[in-house]
């Protein structure tokens, strides 16, 4: 008696790959949050007051944008979001909105207070140098030196020859010039020299200076007034 075939071996189904459940983890984050107020110009100008503080106080940093003191329309937040995003700053979500609106970031709660962040100080602005005048009761006599860097020099008298006068501002001489005289001596090219007659040996203004023998004759005895133009010392008459 024959016997039957034996049963065909079958390979083992192959087993059904096992779906771990979706896992979802958490992860904290610090973020900046930016509180708008009214009148908005000029919560901006604060804020870009900040930003010249610390360029660089947005870089890399969540920002939140908490709308609790401003609730505005959604066409004005849109472009508030645009406005600081010219400044560099991409805002991660919204607090404080009623519901969240179409092409906007989305709405976020459950935010805690942080410590909050210290800003930089502005530098002191420098100050400005203090400005005086000097005034000379008299005159200036051969030999003698009158410097004044912060301000003008007045002589009531005259400027002897071989006597000089130095200021950082303007000059004025009452009497006769006849010494040498350097207005503008802290580099103040519109520093002027007046003088009620006119016999310098030399003049200068700023870093420019004349002699004598370069000024000619026709303004000598007279009343003038010494200026630069153009890189040139000018002189004409009082009359």
């Amino acid at each position: 008696m024959s016997q039957a075939p034996p049963d065909p071996v079958l390979p083992e189904a192959a087993a059904a790959p096992v779906r771990l459940p979706l896992a979802f983890r958490g992860r904290a984050f610090k973020a900046l949050a930016l509180t708008p107020e009214t009148p908005l110009q000029d919560w901006l100008a604060g804020l870009d007051a900040a930003l010249k503080r610390s360029p660089t106080l947005f870089d890399g940093r969540a920002v939140v944008l908490d709308l609790a003191a401003l609730k505005p329309e959604p066409d004005a937040l849109r472009a508030l979001v645009d406005d600081l995003a010219r400044r560099r700053i991409r805002i991660l979500g919204l607090e404080g909105a009623d519901e969240a609106e179409a092409g906007l970031p989305p709405l976020l709660v459950g935010g805690r207070p942080a410590r909050n962040l210290e800003l930089p100080a502005l530098p002191a602005e420098p100050e400005e140098p203090t400005t005086t005048s000097l005034t000379v009761e008299g005159s200036v006599r051969s030999g003698q030196c009158v410097v004044h860097p912060t301000g003008d020099v007045t002589v009531m008298g005259s400027v002897s020859s071989g006597a000089e006068i130095l200021a950082g501002g303007n000059i004025h001489v009452y009497g006769a010039l006849r010494g040498r005289a350097i207005a503008g001596a802290a580099r103040n090219p519109r520093a002027r020299i007046y003088c009620r007659k006119f016999e310098p040996e030399l003049l200068g203004i700023d870093r420019l200076v004349r002699t004598a023998e370069d000024m000619g004759t026709n303004l000598r005895g007279k009343p003038v007034q010494i200026w630069l133009d153009g890189g040139a010392i000018r002189m004409a008459s009082l009359d």
